[in-house]
């Protein structure tokens, strides 16, 4: 019996479907600078930061957000879209943060669990690259 249980369990895993973060499937078009719009409004003034992205095959997702080293990211590209969250931090605690590419810019929100406020922002591609 105890030999039984391992071998299902390996059995189940081995015939699983591939999950996402097994291939980006074209998310690392994603990969590059990026230029944050992060005012709170559309009439609040600019608000301007960067962002890098840099995707591997696997879709892991490396880079900086705001002046911050991004942790712990996936991306992935599937039902038309794609997309990738991480999580970043700073003296008040974790952001997480998402978006999807929307065109030729990418539409996200990041939750500061320490400041309590969610917060939607857009970002182009950086002059340089586009």
């Amino acid at each position: 019996m105890n030999r039984i249980v391992p071998a299902i369990a390996f059995a189940l895993l081995a015939t699983a479907p591939a999950f996402a973060q097994t291939d980006d499937h074209g998310a690392a078009r994603l990969n590059g600078d990026w230029t944050l719009d992060l005012r709170p409004s559309s009439d609040a003034p600019a608000y301007i930061k960067t962002m890098t992205l840099d995707i591997t095959p696997q879709g892991v997702v490396r880079g900086e957000f705001y002046d911050h080293m991004i942790e712990d990211g996936r991306a992935f590209d599937a039902k038309g879209r794609t997309c990738f969250a991480f999580h970043t931090s700073d003296n008040s605690g974790p952001y997480q943060t998402s978006g999807c590419l929307a065109g030729d810019r990418i539409e996200g929100q990041s939750w500061s669990e320490g400041r309590h406020f969610l917060l939607t922002w857009t970002a182009t591609r950086s002059a340089a690259k586009k």
